[in-house]
């Protein structure tokens, strides 16, 4: 583990990312605190206002600090990323595993079934979700990790195919452990490395598929401050006011680059080969 931090280190993507994640989780926890105002009071005679000394990054068509707003917003934003993630991942992971693993007809008949789905794209697929359980943010979030899932599962299932013929299962064969006990204890510790460079760049998607569902009215609901929904209430003022849509945009990016970053930087030092090639 050290080893492996002390690559990431020294490559100048993973600090890059890093840095950037750092610093939108630190706004996604401290954030609330650090808002000079609340996120859904109305400054009536400051609507629309530019960047000032009161208001930092401007006020919206009903007098919101954006500054405050964008602060609030992280948490939501980033929170949906990760959850939606980890539970693709998980979900993923496991029946990659076990699709992999057991293999025969079972294996190929998931892999019809994913291969049937990663036809679709992940945003069509998750508005035909949210289609039928409704639009909301724990709908979305559902969602997002649904449409994951396969992707996850054939990174998994592959690593499992290379890995299941290898001495140390076949020694856990000839001890008669199970065939859980082999799959969970003894081929997932060696498979896990693949699936977490893969889940921290599946961040950056979730991150910015959430924004795309809040600003088609599927996401996080108003007057909930979030980056999506921000960019979707500033359509009507793009031309007079530039700034409303400017600064949640420009948050998602830098949010959908770190975790990009840091899943290339992450890649290299868990594979040193590949960095070197």
């Amino acid at each position: 583990m050290r080893e492996i931090a002390t690559r990431l280190i020294r490559n100048p993507l993973g600090v890059a990312g890093l840095a950037l994640i750092s610093f939108a989780l630190f706004l996604a926890v401290a954030g609330p605190f650090l808002a000079p105002y609340d996120p859904t009071q109305f400054h009536v005679r400051a609507r629309l206002q530019g960047p000032s000394a009161a208001f930092w990054l401007g006020t919206d068509q009903f007098g919101r600090d954006i500054f405050s707003r964008i602060l609030w917003g992280a948490r939501s934003t980033i929170v949906f990323g990760l959850t939606a993630t980890m539970l693709g991942t998980t979900f993923g992971m496991c029946i990659g595993l076990v699709s992999g693993y057991v293999g025969g007809r079972a294996d190929e008949i998931v892999m019809r079934l994913i291969d049937a789905k990663m036809a679709i794209p992940n945003l069509l697929f998750t508005l035909l979700i949210l289609t039928v359980l409704g639009g909301n943010a724990t709908n979305a979030v559902i969602a997002v990790a649904i449409a994951f899932t396969p992707s996850m599962a054939r990174i998994t299932r592959s690593v499992v195919l290379s890995e299941r013929t290898r001495d140390y299962v076949n020694a856990a064969r000839a001890r008669g452990e199970s065939s859980a006990y082999i799959m969970f204890r003894e081929i997932l510790p060696n498979v896990a490395a693949p699936v977490i460079v893969e889940s921290s760049i599946r961040v950056a998607f979730a991150v910015m598929l959430g924004a795309t569902l809040s600003y088609l009215g599927l996401g996080v609901q108003p007057p909930s401050p979030d980056w999506g929904l921000m960019i979707a209430e500033a359509r009507s003022f793009l031309q007079r006011s530039a700034w409303l849509a400017l600064w949640p945009g420009l948050s998602i990016a830098v949010v959908a680059i770190g975790f990009n970053l840091f899943g290339d930087g992450l890649r290299d030092a868990l594979n040193p080969r590949v960095g070197e090639a």
